[in-house]
């Protein structure tokens, strides 16, 4: 039987505990602040860090994807007789992360089944640490692959910006374009469509009732069926918390986790940015 191994990139901003304890092993993205200040993502530049220089920047930050080579590096290492590779990453239509990736396999003998989440931050975050749970906890490449498409199908998220500026100028705005120039007082519920591109899901007038729109659209879809739940913001702990303690009351909790938007989904949403990611629970999780 085949073991599994998960590889992923540094946007899908798991927390450091929750990597190491699933033996997850992460290829990270790199963000630029100008020609000259280079920063690897949650290597060199903690979230935390990345707001603080953010605000204090007159340079809007840009962001480059790892090169095949980067991944041939970590599969190669990861060489083993009888395993199977995992590489789940950032959604195509937001960078090239998911070609670099694919490239990088080519190189290698070892079996790596790279994979396009559609998704971004802990959105995909979420799925692959349940891949990597259920991979720890000696499941099988079949039973990882049935998991995982049965996520990528179930997964839900929305999220909301303080404003469209860092979306707009990053060029990943996708479909919400249509809001620019018409929000006034309205909040924008933001989604990523099936294809991985960000899109307006709802607007709503004000960020208290946009938060409350959302729980009752995630009550509606999940209903009482248990739930994974994990919470990740930029430097809006408090909103995020709010809403959370919403959700634990309205829905059926199983587990929970909380991240941070690190650095370069940070410079594509900006800070004040607060997501949520909902998957079916399953046991053992």
């Amino acid at each position: 039987m085949a073991r599994v191994k998960v590889v992923t990139d540094s946007t899908a901003d798991i927390p450091k505990e929750l990597l190491e304890e699933l033996d997850i092993t992460v290829v990270p993205l790199n963000v630029n602040f100008g020609e000259d200040e280079t920063y690897t993502d949650r290597e060199t530049l903690s979230p935390s860090g990345f707001y603080e220089k953010l605000q204090k920047s007159e340079t809007m930050p840009t962001t480059s994807q790892p090169s095949p080579y980067d991944f041939e590096t970590v599969y190669r290492d990861l060489e083993e007789e009888d395993t199977v590779i995992f590489s789940i990453h950032l959604s195509s239509q937001l960078s090239g992360t998911y070609q670099a990736a694919t490239l990088g396999a080519e190189e290698v003998d070892t079996e790596v089944e790279v994979v396009d989440s559609k998704r971004a931050s802990y959105a995909f975050g979420i799925i692959v640490t349940d891949i990597a749970r259920l991979a720890k906890n000696g499941a099988d490449r079949d039973e990882c692959r049935n998991r995982l498409e049965h996520l990528l199908q179930h997964t839900t998220v929305f999220f909301m910006v303080d404003t469209l500026e860092y979306l707009e100028k990053n060029g990943r705005i996708g479909k919400a374009s249509a809001l620019l120039g018409s929000l006034l007082k309205m909040k924008p519920i933001l989604s990523l469509s099936e294809e991985g591109e960000v899109y307006p899901y709802e607007k709503v007038r004000g960020r208290k009732k946009a938060m409350a729109r959302i729980v009752a659209e995630l009550e509606n879809i999940y209903g009482d069926q248990p739930i994974q739940l994990g919470m990740f913001h930029a430097i809006a702990a408090d909103s995020s918390e709010t809403m959370a303690a919403d959700i634990r009351e309205k829905l059926n909790v199983a587990s929970e986790v909380t991240a941070e938007i690190g650095a370069v989904i940070g410079a594509h949403v900006g800070p004040g940015t607060i997501a949520v990611t909902i998957t079916p629970a399953q046991e053992n999780v």
